[in-house]
């Protein structure tokens, strides 16, 4: 990825002509000749920029959570409105909690669906990732968000046959260890604290989506994952607000943690390996002694 490639992209996309750029991690920020600044990424793969494009505007449609708007979309390239960063706080971390419950509560078609518009084969960061109507919870997690992963975890040499086979258990047990059957939530898909971005306007912004139609649980689950600043304070807000709108989350959702975070966990040891192949397995087992 080039600066001038960049600017092709901003040129295409936003119909003025770019000026000064700089990189900022895997994307390229572009200033505007008549004022402002936008960012141009490329996509992992093939659909990618598609699908983030067509889960930003899913998830921004409501305004419950503040995204990035989107410029423009093609096979390649994704322009988006530049998010100046801030500092993370307590206001803005309840404001999001809030936000994110109502925003799960829009719903989706189904489980496995993916946002209008949008790709079946979408993408997790540098996964692909099948987005697909199922007719339950159950079936969806593991056909679509375990047994893949799984899968390629074999071939690559990270879990043995015998290591596998506690996957297989929590897909068998799968409707015995969800909760309660709810309406499928409009998720973020992709809500680590990488992707909660604490902006200078002083809310929480939601990037990098891989949105989809799931359990809010996965969401909140991928939120603890890797250490979300502020984070008692984001799901206290949660909860409240889930509770306030009649949709309580259900007995026994913090156990039900380790069961969620294994789809980001296989996520990441398909591309990363080592220690995250041991924290799935470790994972899987606390999923199966949580009933």
């Amino acid at each position: 990825m080039t600066a001038e490639e960049a600017r092709a992209a901003v040129r295409r996309h936003v119909g003025v002509e770019p000026g000064r750029t700089y990189s900022l991690g895997g994307a390229v920020v572009v200033s505007l000749s008549g004022g402002g600044q936008v960012v141009a990424k490329r996509g992992a793969g093939v659909n990618a920029t598609l699908a983030e494009a067509a889960g930003l505007r899913w998830l921004g449609e409501s305004g419950d959570v503040p995204v990035p708007g989107v410029h423009g979309a093609d096979g390649e390239w994704i322009v988006l409105d530049f998010v100046a960063p801030g500092a993370p706080s307590v206001e803005a971390a309840e404001e999001f909690g809030r936000g994110l419950a109502a925003l799960h509560l829009r719903g989706a078609p189904a489980f496995g669906s993916p946002p209008p518009g949008g790709p079946a084969d979408a993408w997790i960061g540098l996964a692909p990732m099948r987005a697909e109507p199922r007719a339950d919870w159950a079936e969806f997690y593991a056909r679509d968000r375990i047994e893949p992963y799984v899968r390629d975890a074999v071939r690559q040499g990270l879990f043995t046959t015998g290591q596998a086979a506690v996957f297989d258990d929590v897909c068998a047990r799968l409707p015995e260890l969800a909760a309660a059957p709810e309406p499928p939530a409009r998720l973020h898909g992709d809500a680590w604290s990488g992707n909660v971005h604490w902006a200078a306007d002083g809310r929480a912004w939601l990037i990098d989506p891989a949105a989809h139609g799931g359990h809010r649980e996965t969401d909140l689950a991928m939120l603890r994952l890797f250490g979300t600043p502020l984070l008692d304070h984001i799901l206290g807000a949660y909860v409240e607000a889930a509770r306030d709108a009649g949709s309580p989350l259900s007995d026994g959702w913090t156990d039900r943690v380790p069961l969620h975070q294994l789809f980001p966990l296989l996520v990441h040891t398909v591309l990363f390996g080592g220690g995250y192949a041991r924290q799935a397995l470790t994972a899987a087992d606390a999923a199966l002694r949580a009933r």
